[in-house]
C-alpha cells in the first residue's frame, strides 16, 4: 500500500500538488476560526444550582437550602461528586458530572430534580436556579463605570444603569452567558414601619405587604368600540416612586376612613443588604460588571463581539457617565500565543538552517523546510474538527525535528540515489530514479513516524484534569506527525520531480567533513581502550542517575505573560463593608457578635472579673468562634 501511494503521488503530482492547496486554504480557515486561549480549559462537567436567600445566616441556609438540593440531586446517573458552600445568604451547589456526559444534557438532568428541591425549600426564602453555562475561564471582559465628580450620580445610580442598561445589552452579545454585577448599591424601595403605628391600627406588616402587592400591578379589561376603532381598557397600578406607595391603602377605617401606607410609617428610597464592596485605585468605591464567556466559545471572537456592543453602550450612557474596561482576555491570549508563535518561528528557522548545512543541497533543504507550515495547517484541519483549542500546552509542544524525519529522509535518498545515476552515466528517467529512491525508504519512514506516534499515544488515556491540561498536547503532535508523514509520501515526491529534474550532485557540508575527521581519528584510540571507554559510560550513566532526582520538575510551564493575579484570603468574621458611612455599623454588629463583653474583657485583665462574667464572656467567644467555623465551612456547623 505505501509503495502504491509513492507511485500514484508520482504519476498523478498535479493532483497532488491541487490538493496540498486545497489543505493549505483549508489549514489557513482552521486557523483562523480555531479556539485560542492562553491554558487549555481543565473545568469539569459541573452543573451549579444557585439559591439567594437575602439575610440567612449560613447555618439556616446549609439547612433549609443547601441540604434539601444535595439530597434531590443524589442519585443522578453518571454523577461523580456533589459539593456544596453556604455563604451568608447565597447556597451554591455544584454538581460534577463524569466527563463522557454532555454539558446541556447533564443541566436538563439537573432541571429535572430542581422541582423537587423546591418543594422542600419553604416558599419566603428562596428559589434554586442554575448557574451559567461557563468555566472557569469564563471571565473575559471587566470594565468599570465611572461617573464624573460633578455629574450627579452616585453609586446606587451607577448599579441601577449597570443593571438595567449595560448589563441587558451586553448580554445580546453572541457568546456571553452571564453578566455579573458588582459594587455599588442595588436601590430598592423600602417601607419602614413604626410597630407603634401598626398597634394603634390594628393592623400587621403581613396585612402591609398583601396591600402593597395587590396594589402594585396593571390589570386589562375588554375593548370599547368606537365606530372602526378599538380603545383596550386597562387598570395601571404599578407604582414608579415612593409617593406612589405611600399613597396605597391598607385599610377602610369604621367610618370610610382609608388607611395609607404613609400612616404606618416612612417610604423611602434605600439600598439592599450587601456582602463586600468593590474599590479602584485607593480611590474608593466603583461600579464593575464581567462579562462569562459560553463553555466551548473562541475567546478572541467573543472579546471582539464584547468590544463592538461596548462602542455602541457607550453612545446610550449618561452625559457623565463612562465605561472603562480594565481586563481584556485577548491581551493575555495575544501575549501568550505571541510567545509561542516566537518560539515555532524560531525553531523553523534553526531547523531550515540545520537542514542546509547537513544536507548539502539546499534545493532539498528548502522542501523539507516547507513540511512544517504544511504539516502545522494539517493539524489545525483536525484540531478543527476534533474541538481541540490552540493554547500554551497544544501549541508550544510541537517539535519541528521529529515533524520533518520523514521527510529528510526521503530526500535525502533521492538526492543520493539521483547523484549516483548522474555520476555513473545512467540514462534512466529522473521520475524513475526519483520513485525508486522514494520506494525504497517508504516503509522505514512510515514506521520510523509511526514509532513516534505511538509514543504519545498513552497520554490520551489520561483523565480528570491532567487530561484536559496535557490531551490536547498529545493530539496536536500526533496530528502535526500524520500530516508529515502523508507529506512525505505524497507531496515530497510528488515535489522532488520537479525540483531534482536538473543536474543533482551529493556534496557533503563542511560541519559533515569536520565531524568525520574528528571521528577517524578518535575511533582508533576508543577501540584501542575499550574498558576505559565502556568505564567512563557507566560512571556517566551513575552520575546522572544520581543528579536527576535533584532537578526538580514542574507540572506545566511557566506562564509569565505580564499579567498579575492577586488573591487575598481573610478570616470569614471580618467585615466586608467599606471604610466611611458604613464602618460603624460594622463596629455595632462586632459588638452584638461578642455579646457586648469588651468592658469585661478589660475588667478580667485587671483581676476584677467575677465568675459569672467569665463564664457568660466564654460562652459568648465560643458562639463567635462557632460562627466564624460555620461561615467558613457550613458543614462543621
Amino acid at each position: 500500500m505505501i509503495d502504491a501511494i509513492i507511485r500514484f503521488s508520482v504519476a498523478q503530482r498535479l493532483l497532488v500538488l491541487l490538493m496540498v492547496t486545497i489543505m493549505v486554504s483549508a489549514g489557513l480557515y482552521s486557523l483562523r476560526s480555531l479556539p485560542i486561549d492562553a491554558v487549555p480549559d481543565v473545568t469539569n462537567v459541573q452543573v451549579q444550582v444557585l439559591t439567594a436567600a437575602p439575610s440567612l445566616a449560613p447555618l439556616e441556609i446549609e439547612r433549609q437550602i443547601t441540604f434539601p438540593v444535595e439530597v434531590a440531586m443524589s442519585g443522578l446517573p453518571d454523577v461523580e461528586e456533589i459539593r456544596s458552600v453556604s455563604k451568608f445568604g447565597l447556597s451554591a451547589v455544584t454538581v460534577v458530572f463524569d466527563e463522557s456526559v454532555d454539558t446541556y444534557f447533564a443541566r436538563s438532568l439537573v432541571l429535572e430534580r430542581l422541582s423537587q428541591a423546591r418543594e422542600q425549600i419553604p416558599e419566603s426564602i428562596g428559589s434554586p436556579e442554575m448557574g451559567p453555562i461557563s468555566t472557569g475561564l469564563g471571565e473575559i471582559y471587566q470594565y468599570e463605570l465611572k461617573a464624573a465628580p460633578d455629574s450627579g450620580y452616585d453609586a446606587t445610580s451607577l448599579r441601577t444603569i449597570q443593571d438595567w442598561s449595560v448589563r441587558r445589552q451586553l448580554l445580546g452579545v453572541s457568546g456571553v452567558t452571564e453578566v455579573n454585577s458588582f459594587g455599588g448599591y442595588e436601590k430598592q424601595y423600602q417601607i419602614r414601619l413604626e410597630p407603634a403605628r401598626l398597634q394603634s391600627y390594628g393592623l400587621s406588616i403581613r396585612d402591609v405587604l398583601e396591600a402593597v402587592v395587590r396594589n402594585n400591578a396593571n390589570v386589562g379589561g375588554a375593548y370599547i368600540e368606537s365606530g372602526a376603532e378599538q380603545y383596550l381598557l386597562r387598570g395601571i397600578g404599578l407604582v414608579n416612586s415612593t409617593e406612589d406607595i405611600a399613597s396605597i391603602v391598607v385599610k377602610t377605617g369604621p367610618e370610610g376612613v382609608p388607611v395609607y401606607v404613609r400612616d404606618l410609617g416612612d417610604v423611602v428610597t434605600g439600598a439592599t443588604v450587601r456582602q463586600g464592596a468593590v474599590t479602584a485605585d485607593g480611590e474608593g468605591e466603583i461600579v464593575a460588571g464581567i462579562a462569562m464567556m459560553l463553555k466551548g466559545e473562541n475567546t478572541r471572537t467573543v472579546v471582539e463581539r464584547v468590544k463592538e456592543r461596548v462602542e455602541q453602550v457607550m453612545k446610550t450612557l449618561p452625559k457623565g457617565v463612562e465605561l472603562i474596561p480594565f481586563y481584556d482576555r485577548t491581551e493575555l491570549v495575544d501575549r501568550t500565543i505571541g510567545t509561542v508563535v516566537t518560539n515555532l518561528i524560531e525553531g523553523a528557522v534553526l531547523v531550515i538552517i540545520v537542514l542546509i548545512l547537513l544536507l548539502g543541497n539546499w534545493r532539498g533543504a528548502v522542501l523539507v523546510a516547507t513540511i512544517i507550515p504544511l504539516s502545522m495547517l494539517f493539524a489545525a484541519i483536525c484540531m478543527k474538527i476534533l474541538g481541540v483549542s490552540g493554547n500554551l500546552m497544544s501549541l508550544g509542544a510541537l517539535d519541528f525535528g521529529l515533524i520533518v524525519d520523514g521527510a529528510v529522509v526521503m530526500v535525502e535518498n533521492t538526492v543520493r540515489r539521483r547523484a549516483g545515476a548522474q555520476h555513473a552515466g545512467s540514462k534512466t528517467a529522473p521520475e524513475r530514479t526519483i520513485l525508486d529512491a522514494c520506494v525504497e525508504v517508504g516503509r522505514p519512514v512510515v514506521f520510523a513516524v509511526a514509532i513516534i506516534m505511538i509514543v504519545y499515544l498513552p497520554i490520551l488515556s489520561l483523565t480528570g484534569i491532567e487530561g484536559k491540561m496535557f490531551k490536547p498536547m498529545a493530539l496536536t503532535v500526533v496530528f502535526a506527525l500524520a500530516g508529515s508523514l502523508i507529506l512525505s509520501l505524497t507531496y515530497v515526491p510528488a515535489a522532488m520531480t520537479w525540483l531534482l529534474r536538473g543536474h543533482v550532485s551529493e556534496t557533503e557540508s563542511f560541519l559533515i567533513r569536520i565531524a568525520k575527521r574528528w571521528y577517524e581519528t578518535s575511533l582508533p584510540v576508543v577501540m584501542k581502550h575499550r574498558l576505559t571507554a565502556l568505564g567512563m559510560a557507566v560512571v556517566l550513566f551513575v552520575a546522572s542517575a544520581t543528579i536527576f532526582p535533584f532537578l526538580g520538575s514542574e507540572f506545566i510551564p511557566r506562564l509569565d505573560e505580564g499579567s498579575l493575579a492577586v488573591q487575598v484570603q481573610q478570616l470569614p468574621s471580618v467585615s466586608s463593608l467599606p471604610v466611611g458611612q458604613d464602618d460603624h455599623r460594622g463596629r455595632e454588629s462586632a459588638h452584638e457578635l461578642s455579646g457586648g463583653h469588651e468592658g469585661r474583657l478589660e475588667d478580667r485583665s485587671r483581676g476584677s472579673c467575677d465568675r459569672s462574667d467569665e463564664h457568660r464572656l466564654q460562652r459568648s467567644l465560643h458562639r463567635v468562634e462557632t460562627a466564624r467555623r460555620v461561615d467558613d465551612d457550613p458543614r462543621q456547623g
